[in-house]
C-alpha cells in the first residue's frame, strides 16, 4: 500500500495520546465540573469489559479515518480483455489522389475515425505513418481522443515503402508487450507460412499498393505471420487511378489491390476496399483477444472511510444502549 499525502499519517500519533488519557481518567477520576464528575464517575463503575468496547470502537474508526487522509492506494489484480489494433497510414505523396472523395488521404483518415469509435474500451489502438520510413504517430492507447487527434496529424509526405510501415506497427506492438523490435535479417529472404498461432495484436494496413522502397513487404509481412500478428490491408483509391500534378511533372498513381492481398493473405488477414468502409467493423470480429489479470493502483480512501465511519457508529450505538450516553 503507498499513500498520495503520507505526512497525514502523523496524526496517528495522537491517538496513544488519547488512550493514555482515557487510561488515566479510568484510574484517577477526578471532577472539573458537575457534569464531569459524573460522567468520571460512571466511567469508574464496575461494569466489566464491555466498557472499553466503545472507546476502542471509537479509537478504531478515527484511526481509519486518518488513514483515509492519507489517501492510501493499493494494487489490485483487474481482469480485462485485452487487444491492440495497430493502424498503419500510408502518408506519400500518392494518397493527396483525388480518386477517392475528397482525397486518398481523407478517405482514410475518414474509415479510420469511425473505425476507432466503433471499438470497445478494452481494445487499446495505436496510429503509425509510412512514405519511404515509418514512424509512430501515438502508442497504443485506450483514449480515444488522444487516437482521433493523432490521426488528425497525419498528411502526405514522400515516397512509399509497404514495408516500412509494418516494421513501424510490428515495433510499436513489441514495444507496448516489453518484447524485442522485430529484425528483418537475411533468414526472412523468402515468404514464410502463417505461423497459425495469433497474438492479441491486429495491423490495419490503410494505402493505394503502390510501393516504391524496400524492404520488400511481403518478406515483411511473412515477419508478421512469424510473430503471430494478423494484417488487414483497406485499399484506398480507384484501379483507373489519378494524375498528380507534381511540381514541374505529373505521376500517375492507381491502386494495387493485389500488392495489398497478398500482404493480407501471408498473414491470415483480409482485404477491404476503402468503398466498403462498412465491413471493416468485421475485423474487431476477427481480432485475437485474451482474459488477462493487469496489477492497477486505485485509491481507497473512501473505502477506509466508510469504514471508519461504521466503526464510529457502532461506537455510538453501544455507548448508548449499554450505558444510556455517548462515550
Amino acid at each position: 500500500m503507498s499513500f498520495i499525502w503520507p505526512p497525514m499519517l502523523g496524526l496517528l500519533l495522537l491517538l496513544p495520546l488519547a488512550a493514555a488519557l482515557y487510561v488515566r481518567a479510568r484510574r484517577r477520576p477526578r471532577a472539573v465540573s458537575p457534569r464531569g464528575a459524573q460522567l468520571l464517575q460512571n466511567l469508574a463503575q464496575p461494569i466489566g469489559a464491555r466498557r472499553h468496547v466503545p472507546p476502542a470502537l471509537f479509537a478504531a474508526g478515527l484511526a481509519l479515518l486518518i488513514v483515509g487522509l492519507a489517501r492510501p492506494q493499493a494494487v489490485v489484480s483487474v481482469p480485462r480483455i485485452a487487444g491492440t489494433v495497430m493502424l498503419a497510414f500510408d502518408v506519400s505523396g500518392s494518397m493527396a489522389a483525388e480518386d477517392a472523395e475528397p482525397s486518398r488521404m481523407e478517405a482514410a483518415k475518414s474509415i479510420a475515425r469511425a473505425f476507432v469509435e466503433q471499438q470497445p474500451p478494452g481494445v487499446r489502438i495505436g496510429v503509425t505513418a509510412f512514405s519511404d520510413g515509418g514512424l509512430t504517430v501515438q502508442a497504443p492507447t485506450d483514449n480515444r481522443d488522444e487516437l482521433l487527434a493523432a490521426i488528425e496529424r497525419v498528411s502526405p509526405q514522400r515516397g512509399t515503402s509497404l514495408g516500412q510501415g509494418i516494421l513501424a506497427a510490428l515495433s510499436t506492438i513489441a514495444a507496448a508487450s516489453g518484447e524485442a523490435p522485430p529484425v528483418l535479417g537475411p533468414e526472412d529472404a523468402t515468404p514464410a507460412e502463417a505461423s497459425g498461432t495469433w497474438v492479441p495484436a491486429t495491423i490495419v494496413l490503410f494505402s493505394d499498393g503502390e510501393n516504391t522502397a524496400p524492404p520488400d513487404p511481403f518478406e515483411v509481412a511473412a515477419l508478421a505471420a512469424e510473430r503471430g500478428v494478423r494484417i488487414h490491408t483497406v485499399g484506398v483509391g480507384s484501379t483507373n487511378g489519378f494524375t498528380l500534378q507534381l511540381e514541374d511533372f505529373s505521376v500517375h498513381t492507381r491502386l494495387d489491390a493485389a500488392s495489398l492481398q497478398q500482404i493480407a493473405e501471408l498473414t491470415a488477414g483480409s482485404y477491404y476496399d476503402a468503398e466498403r468502409q462498412g465491413e471493416l467493423g468485421l475485423v474487431y470480429q476477427e481480432l485475437a483477444r485474451r482474459l488477462v489479470v493487469e496489477p492497477e493502483s486505485i485509491e481507497i480512501t473512501a473505502l477506509l472511510a466508510g469504514a471508519g465511519i461504521l466503526l464510529l457508529l457502532a461506537g455510538g450505538v453501544c455507548s448508548l444502549i449499554w450505558f444510556g450516553r455517548m462515550p
